[in-house]
């Protein structure tokens, strides 16, 4: 039998909402343009299965930003809207029929001159726009500088491995497979030993999988779980010691509390066995 003709794939469907939502924002008037911002902005290459619509809508003023955020109907006019959620001051995110997802700020054109934002896409604009609306005014956060990202890395190592041996290893966890790798994913970038640059400039673990390989970022070995810290420590510090340069003190002090640590765990595997 012939097969049905081939249904939208969510890339399709996500650029086909923005379309919609355009030709609604055009209808209104009240709207200068449509942003698209991560995968929906300038890395359509990165669009699959799992990407969702990141946009912001630029109004003309005040008045119309509130209008926007009060009432979604704009929203719904272009899909219908299953289920949403105020997540901040200016936006939303929400839940679209077909199992599509978007998050959203608006702003009026006074608020992009003080908003920090990563450069976007023009998906629609009004005849009238201003030029140079997806770049911001604002310039991005700086880096911080190597030195400071491996002083937070090690330090988050110690803090954590102390959390753990007080029992808190929840907020040990966070501390040890979480900031410090975070640092540490942002070491190899100073360091460059990934590729490409970072995906999303205020989420740094973003996209890690692609960009680096288990050799300085074997991923299994820096987030083992919850009972396991002293081994995730143990591999970021051996990590730490091969790429950069460390105070011998702190690294006696972090190899002695993972020594300490392992052999609580240790312990503890032994007294629920």
């Amino acid at each position: 039998m012939p097969s049905g003709p081939a249904q939208p794939t969510v890339p399709e469907r996500l650029l086909a909402f923005l379309d919609r939502l355009g030709a609604e924002l055009d209808r209104r008037g009240d709207a200068v343009a449509l942003l698209g911002l991560g995968s929906v902005g300038r890395d359509l290459h990165r669009l699959d299965e799992h990407s969702d619509a990141d946009f912001f809508v630029v109004v003309d003023d005040a008045a119309a930003r509130d209008r926007y955020l009060a009432d979604i109907d704009w929203l719904e006019a272009a899909h219908p809207v299953m289920w949403s959620l105020e997540n901040s001051d200016v936006g939303r995110k929400a839940l679209l029929e077909g199992d599509l997802f978007a998050e959203y700020a608006v702003f009026s054109l006074a608020d992009l001159e003080t908003a920090g934002y990563p450069p976007g896409r023009i998906h629609w604009s009004r005849d009238d726009a201003p030029s140079g609306l997806d770049v911001p005014r604002t310039p991005l956060p700086r880096p911080q500088s190597l030195g400071h990202e491996v002083g937070e890395a090690i330090t988050n190592l110690y803090v954590g491995l102390h959390r753990d041996l007080r029992g808190e290893r929840l907020t040990a966890t966070r501390f040890i497979q979480g900031y410090a790798v975070d640092r540490w994913v942002t070491v190899l970038g100073h360091l460059g030993l990934g590729r490409g640059a970072q995906q999303d400039v205020f989420v740094v673990d973003r996209g890690v999988e692609r960009r680096f390989g288990p050799e300085v970022l074997p991923l299994a070995d820096l987030v083992p779980g919850y009972d396991r810290n002293a081994h995730a420590a143990a591999t970021l510090l051996r990590l730490l010691e091969v790429h950069v340069e460390l105070d011998p003190t702190i690294v006696a002090a972090v190899r002695s509390l993972i020594a300490r640590a392992d052999c609580d765990a240790q312990s503890r595997g032994s007294s629920s066995a």
